[in-house]
């Protein structure tokens, strides 16, 4: 039996959503509108937006909550220092992460795209709401583009870019207070400019990159810059919750006559019956005395066989093409320009329920789903991904916990022997860095696990200041007479007072005899 189901159309995929025939650039109108998965991702935007240009000025205990500060090498994750000493516990979370932006797409698709990603956040939820604001809807955006330069739309441009270049400062300004801290920001910005040369510049650039990010690229960092929508091909499968449309409910699509009956289940039982009457006419016809009247009696009961194909639920509208904010047909599958922002499913849901049809013609489903009625469940790929996530999870947990309070490093001095000393003794000079990754100043004590040998320090070091590195020389003596090889092999204890926080290995040059 023939299916109803439309194909996509062969060469919908010949030309990008964001060009032209000729191959130029086509602006974007996206239309407005409201539903449930919209108004929960304003919420979920107006309160990662909050956290955003909140975070580097949020203090705990004189510390920021987050620090980013690669010049020096300082990174602080809610209120938790990190140093480059810790880049094994950088390098773990980067695996988690990845792990988890794998898992995560492969059962709820590009959820990130739409609902939590920067660019998405700031290109819908505050420059296109304000370009709506200050040029109008969809349409009068598109006419106005179209028109010829007018004062109306010299101030309607001019103001518009105007408020975009304010908001891409002070994205800007929140940025760089990631990197150098809440308090060089606030030097930066109210000491005199020619001592913060470089620092102004990189507020310039960044400003510079934000409004042409915003101001011009806008869909095409999703599609072409981001890699992310080049992964999904990868990570999605029949089983992963996408945005996706009902072809076997919506097809084939086509307007909806008032008159026509909503299913075609009716008429097919009605062209049935017509089928059968007009049958047993032609039959009575046959064995009849007068062969006239047979073809009027075929022509009348044929008539009757017209009625019209039935429809799908989809009314083709298009008004989930107008909708979305990268300008792509949903009804044709999924595509790697999608990014899951919902628009399609709620602009549908309206028109379902205008005409008096379910919800649900495109809604968050799996493909298996839609194809065979298979209800979502997780799989092998999806608990394997599981596994190895809480595993990564764990080995985090286990490496913040058992990290030390100090981080000690201690060289020997390069270019340097061994040195006798008077009273039989030889002597090694090391040098020695202590990080304190706390928030207080910690005594420091230093122990060898010789009981004939001397550490001499060349400056006292007896503590460490808080959230600082402190460096140090000493020297380590040792009895001539007691040494039996070239290079001695040493343990040297670290204690924050009466605690091993650390324990260092070493080697010790002398003569052998």
């Amino acid at each position: 039996m023939k299916s109803n189901v439309a194909l996509p159309p062969s060469d919908f995929r010949d030309t990008l959503p964001t060009a032209d025939a000729s191959g130029g650039r086509r602006w974007l109108y996206p239309r407005e509108t409201t539903g449930r998965f919209t108004r929960w991702r304003t919420v979920v935007a107006v309160v990662l937006l909050i956290v955003l240009f909140a975070g580097p000025f949020v203090w705990i205990d004189g510390h920021p909550l987050f620090l980013f500060n690669v010049l020096e090498r300082r990174f602080i994750f809610f209120g938790v220092p990190f140093w480059p000493q810790d880049f094994y516990l950088v390098a773990f979370g980067l695996i988690a992460f990845i792990v988890f932006v794998a898992l995560f797409t492969v059962v709820y698709g590009r959820v990130w795209c739409g609902w939590a990603c920067p660019q998405t956040i700031f290109m819908e939820m505050v420059f296109r709401k304000i370009e709506g604001w200050i040029e109008g809807d969809f349409n009068a955006r598109k006419r106005l583009d179209a028109s010829p330069w007018t004062t109306e739309k010299v101030v309607k441009k001019g103001l518009k870019h105007g408020v975009f270049f304010l908001i891409s400062f002070a994205i800007s300004n929140t940025f760089l207070a990631y990197i150098i801290g809440r308090d060089q920001w606030l030097t930066l910005i109210t000491d005199n400019p020619a001592q913060h040369l470089a620092g102004l510049s990189a507020i310039v650039i960044f400003t510079g990159v934000f409004y042409l990010v915003f101001a011009w690229l806008r869909e095409i960092v999703c599609t072409t810059i981001c890699p992310y929508g080049r992964l999904q091909g990868v990570l999605l499968d029949k089983n992963s919750l996408i945005v996706a449309y009902d072809y076997i409910r919506g097809e084939p699509r086509g307007k909806r006559v008032k008159t026509e009956p909503p299913g075609g289940e009716e008429l097919r039982v009605k062209n049935d019956e017509l089928r059968v009457k007009n049958d047993e006419l032609r039959v009575k016809n046959l064995k009849s005395d007068h062969p006239e009247a047979q073809p009027s009696l075929i022509t009348l009961n044929s008539s009757l066989l017209t009625p019209k194909a039935p429809k799908g639920d989809c009314i083709d509208c298009k008004l989930c093409v107008q909708v979305c904010p990268m300008g792509i047909d949903i009804r044709n599958g999924t595509q790697l320009e999608c990014i899951n922002c919902t628009l399609c499913i709620d602009v549908c849901d309206s028109v379902m329920d205008k005409i008096e049809l379910p919800q649900g013609l495109i809604r968050m489903d799996s493909q298996a789903n839609i194809e065979q009625g298979k209800p979502f469940r997780f799989t092998a790929r999806i608990l394997a991904y599981s596994g190895v996530l809480l595993v990564l999870l764990g080995i985090i947990g286990f490496l913040l916990v058992s990290r030390p309070v100090m981080d000690v490093t201690v060289l020997r001095a390069p270019g340097q022997l061994y040195q006798r000393e008077t009273g039989g003794k030889v002597s090694n000079l090391y040098l020695v860095e202590v990080i304190n990754k706390t928030y207080r100043t910690l005594p420091v004590q230093f122990r060898l696990s010789r009981t004939d040998a001397k550490l001499r320090f060349v400056q006292p070091l007896s503590s460490v200041p808080a959230g600082e590195l402190t460096k140090g020389m000493f020297f380590i003596d040792l009895p001539e007479k007691t040494i039996r090889q070239n290079s001695t092999p040493l343990h040297i204890d670290v204690l924050a007072g009466n605690e091993v926080v650390d324990q260092i290995e070493t080697t010790f040059l002398g003569p052998v005899k």
